[in-house]
């Protein structure tokens, strides 16, 4: 691997890349430790974005399906999610692939050189997972590859490309609410939604252990170990009896009601767009023809 690079291509890296790889690593990470394996898997995957001259701008990724046996890439997988891509962002391309680890690995060569035929130069995009906090610039390298002679052999070789971050305005604003960052009850950093979900969950917690409460109190009820409350059955009668109520007939039929309504107001404003777009039409055909018919002193023509 060589630390110097020639090609004079400029990278801007936009950081919903970077968020992806993260997010990609942390679910494999919490998969593998639920599966009690030691070390956590390295994650694979594509990084889209469009190429503009000598500037490559990296705007987002996908993950990969990854064949330890045979240290290659599912390219069924690939061109599937190639085509997707296609059709929702039509400008943007395949530029190469991501990995974590520490550093570019020889068999990483294999991979790289096997995303060629998509992409003749592709980029490899390297995450470290590992936190170093003396480390003050982001742990993400971008590799390209040049073709070096080595002991007569001509052989492609890593070569570290510098990058910028770029930046639009709605990855700026998740970005902000992700580094909003505020210390929890376990001394660890806790994001507004990952505090809601952890309320959601201490109320769902108190709610399943009052019911085994009322629970152990029905059973020992029903053995004969305490005296029988007529009130206290009527009450959890009565509270049992509204569960299903989400599946009541009058339930399904406000249900329908509140969808349809939903979807004619909906409607209403898809034709309002059209009766507008239309209007605009019609003015600039009236406009068009009012001109044209002005210049060769003929009678105007008139839409409604």
């Amino acid at each position: 691997m060589s630390s110097s690079l020639s090609s004079g291509l400029t990278f801007k890296l936009h950081p919903l890349v970077i968020l992806n790889i993260s997010d990609h690593y942390t679910r494999l990470k919490c998969q593998s430790q639920s599966s009690e394996l030691s070390t956590p898997p390295r994650v694979f995957g594509c990084v889209i974005g469009i190429q503009r001259g000598r500037t490559v701008e990296i705007f987002n990724s996908f993950e990969l399906f990854f064949h330890p046996s045979t240290h290659s890439l599912d390219r069924s997988f690939l061109e599937k999610k190639q085509d997707l891509y296609k059709r929702a962002f039509p400008n943007y391309y395949v530029l190469g692939w991501y990995s974590t680890g520490n550093e570019a690995q020889d068999s990483d060569m294999h991979i790289h050189k096997a995303l060629m035929d998509i992409n003749e130069n592709p980029l490899y995009v390297l995450l470290n997972p590992s936190i170093n906090h003396m480390q003050k610039d982001l742990p993400l390298t971008i590799y390209e590859s040049e073709l070096h002679i080595i002991d007569g052999n001509p052989q492609l070789t890593f070569v570290r490309s510098s990058y910028t971050i770029e930046t639009v305005e709605a990855e700026r604003i998740s970005v902000n609410h992700v580094a909003n960052l505020k210390p929890s009850d376990g001394g660890s950093a806790a994001t507004q939604l990952a505090a809601h979900l952890s309320g959601i969950h201490s109320a769902i917690k108190m709610l399943n252990s009052r019911i085994r409460v009322l629970h152990r109190y029905l059973v020992a009820m029903q053995k004969g170990d305490i005296p029988c409350e007529k009130s206290l059955l009527r009450e959890v009668s009565s509270l049992l009896r509204r569960l299903p109520a989400i599946k009541s007939e009058k339930f399904q039929d406000d249900f329908l009601m509140e969808y349809n309504d939903t979807l004619l107001v909906a409607y209403l404003a898809m034709l309002t767009n059209c009766s507008s777009t239309m209007n605009e039409l019609v003015q600039k055909l009236n406009t068009a023809y009012h001109v044209r018919h002005t210049r060769r002193g003929g009678r105007l023509l008139a839409f409604s």
